[in-house]
């Protein structure tokens, strides 16, 4: 019986989440489900999107699987799967970018992992509102240290990257690689520019890499490396990045291979693991039963690969591929026109994948 913690999230969450613990019962696996609330309801009702329970609940069952959770943009609470990563130590982000046959893209070719750090960057929240004391503190120091005029009117994020981050990271990046059958790693920076924060990464990405002479090693600058994946994708393998990027490339990575709507992602740490789709939650959606389910299901199989559940991820694996291949049970995001009448509804979705498993 495999305990998981599932959250369901709040706006399309609840939804996507329903049929997503509709395939994973399906494959047969014995899953005993704890269910815990974190959001905008939550922090309505309780005064925190993130109660203690959730993060306890985690770290009693090591596993969770989790629906998007709405972030306020530019007030309100944090986001809660940035406390999340913090609270766990969730250190790195894994996202794989596979095309699947039938999928809206120009690309039929794609089979990209991005390996993003998690914890460092201009994520780690060391924020400085502008007029603040504390922004007016920092102003003035860092006009003092550098010689260079920051204007006062300013609101302040800072950038921290060390060597212990990016070692993890980058060893991360290179045993997944290993462990995948994956030949090459490539770290993505801006060192031209960033000479102390980004300079670092590479350095340290550098002298990681001299370890696994059994698999390639290159780098790339942040800019060139997006149009590369542009314009010739099948060049790249495994992509190691901090968080800001990361954050970045991983959704261009997502438009190669048809949305964010087939983009799966998992949040691991030393010990947990939180499996969640790289979307948003989409409030205005909510209660639609229109949702594109797929990226929270491919989740449930990476969450069930984590398991050592091998051969059942890779049978509803196969059974959304023949989903999306067949076209006939998507929903309107995937259709050839969004207002195809045709489109299914996320239940549907669901019921189709269900129907596949019992063939495979």
């Amino acid at each position: 019986m495999y305990r998981i913690t599932f959250i369901p999230g709040d706006g399309v969450g609840p939804e996507i989440s329903k049929a997503t613990q509709m395939v994973l019962e399906a494959t047969g696996l014995p899953f005993e489900w704890e269910w815990e609330d974190a959001g905008e309801d939550v922090y309505a009702a309780e005064g925190t999107p993130l109660p203690d329970r959730v993060i306890e609940s985690i770290r009693k069952n090591r596993v969770a699987i989790k629906g998007p959770v709405t972030t306020p943009v530019g007030k309100g609470f944090r986001s809660v799967n940035v406390a999340l990563r913090q609270a766990l130590d969730l250190y790195s982000c894994l996202r794989p970018c596979i095309s699947f046959k039938g999928s809206k893209s120009i690309y039929s070719n794609i089979d990209i992992v991005i390996v993003r750090e998690n914890t460092e960057d201009l994520y780690a929240g060391i924020e400085f509102q502008k007029g603040t004391p504390g922004a007016k503190k920092i102003i003035e120091t860092i006009n003092g240290l550098s010689g260079k005029a920051i204007r006062e009117d300013s609101g302040i994020s800072i950038k921290p990257i060390s060597v212990f981050g990016t070692e993890r990271i980058v060893r991360f990046a290179f045993e997944y690689a290993r462990a995948n059958g994956r030949k090459k790693v490539t770290a993505v920076h801006k060192a031209n520019i960033m000479k102390h924060s980004d300079g670092l990464f590479l350095e340290v990405a550098r002298e990681v890499a001299a370890r696994y002479a059994d698999i390639e090693f290159e780098d790339r600058i942040i800019d060139n490396m997006c149009m590369q994946l542009v314009q010739k994708p099948e060049l790249y393998d495994v992509l190691v990045l901090p968080n800001l990027y990361g954050d970045i490339v991983s959704d261009l990575c997502a438009g190669l291979i048809g949305g964010l709507g087939l983009a799966p992602g998992a949040n691991i740490g030393q010990g947990y693991a939180v499996f969640e789709p790289t979307h948003g939650s989409a409030p205005k959606y909510k209660g639609l039963n229109k949702m594109n389910p797929f990226a929270m299901m491919l989740s449930g199989v990476m969450m069930l690969r984590h398991l050592g559940e091998q051969a059942h991820a890779e049978r509803l694996q196969r059974a959304i591929a023949a989903v999306i291949e067949e076209g006939r049970h998507v929903t309107y995001d995937m259709k050839p026109s969004p207002d195809d009448p045709s489109a299914a509804s996320t239940t549907r979705v669901a019921e189709a994948v269900i129907e596949k498993l019992k063939t495979i």
